[in-house]
């Protein structure tokens, strides 16, 4: 069975270069075909300085997307072949720009007739394939630009390990994780105050038995993350999403979006028509997570804990 049936998709890397592999030798031979003193890796360069009077390495480097250091070197091998020249002078004199010497023009007159025939025959190859591959890159560059191959690749691992996270009810036996995941973040940044261990103490007291709720977050069936849902005695908020932490070796599955949305869904369900939050600005991540689940920046009112410096809602009438 050939390599890539084996491998499938997740080989396009090796697919690709073994595909510019071939054209890149055939493009050497062309060169000597036509008897032109050029090598395939000089090519991007000297073709924005046959379009150019001069350029700087760093012009060069960002019309042909190559590193500078990349840049440098292709132009040292041309300057050897006698094809460019360097530290010409700009019109302010503060930059030393490159440029084709007499032999590198005459080529770049002469190379027209090879430019000819490789776009033809190019053409001729794209009318006998189905698909298009120079659209195609071209599109897939695009995509690329706007999502990177690795994000991609993280946001599906995000979503393949999310598959393994189950969200349940608190019950007795949970009591110790939703204490130690909740010490174990508050006092990285900050020093347990007595609403911290009130909550984190007496969970059925303080929370349950009060009307609010906590939720679970399993992952492989152990315990990684913990959010509670506070009532309140306030003529707006009906809870406080409160309490939420997710173990570090389980972020990045997910975990604090899962919970979130559960804890919203479970408000909505005992018909709370606002959810109130406080935080820290210091915790980005969980800041940009209250944003994502819709919450909203609010004025600062009182607080029991001194950490807190904003204050968000959320409104579940247009959520519902």
């Amino acid at each position: 069975m050939n390599f890539f049936e084996q491998t499938g998709k997740m080989a396009i890397g090796s697919r690709l270069r073994l595909l510019t592999g071939r054209i890149t030798d055939d493009s050497a031979m062309l060169y000597q075909l036509y008897g032109f003193d050029l090598t395939p890796k000089w090519f991007p360069v000297f073709f924005v300085l046959s379009q150019n009077e001069a350029l700087s390495i760093t012009e060069i480097a960002q019309q042909i997307g190559h590193s500078q250091p990349s840049v440098t070197k292709i132009i040292k091998e041309m300057t050897k072949a006698g094809l460019v020249k360097s530290n010409l002078k700009s019109a302010d004199k503060r930059q030393n720009l490159v440029g084709l010497t007499a032999k590198g023009k005459l080529l770049a007159a002469s190379i027209q007739v090879q430019y000819q025939d490789v776009a033809a025959a190019i053409e001729d190859l794209e009318n006998q394939a189905t698909y298009h591959l120079w659209e195609a890159v071209a599109e897939w560059e695009f995509l690329l630009d706007q999502q990177s191959l690795l994000s991609r690749v993280k946001q599906q691992r995000k979503l393949r390990e999310s598959k393994d996270v189950t969200i349940v009810g608190y019950s007795p036996k949970y009591k110790k994780a939703f204490k130690e995941l909740n010490e174990q973040w508050i006092t990285k940044y900050f020093e347990l105050e007595q609403a911290d261990k009130d909550a984190i103490n007496h969970p059925q007291s303080y929370i349950i038995n009060k009307g609010g709720q906590i939720l679970v977050a399993l992952y492989k069936n152990e315990p990684v993350g913990v959010c509670a849902l506070i009532k309140m005695d306030h003529p707006k908020y009906d809870f406080e999403m409160a309490k939420m932490a997710v173990s570090p070796e389980a972020q990045g599955k997910r975990i604090g979006y899962m919970l979130g949305t559960a804890i919203i869904e479970v408000a909505k369900k005992a018909g709370a028509t606002y959810l109130y939050l406080e935080s820290n600005t210091k915790l980005t991540p969980a800041i940009n997570l209250y944003y994502k689940l819709g919450f909203e920046k609010i004025p600062s009112s009182p607080s029991p804990y001194k950490r807190a410096n904003i204050h968000m809602e959320l409104s579940l009438k247009s959520n519902s």
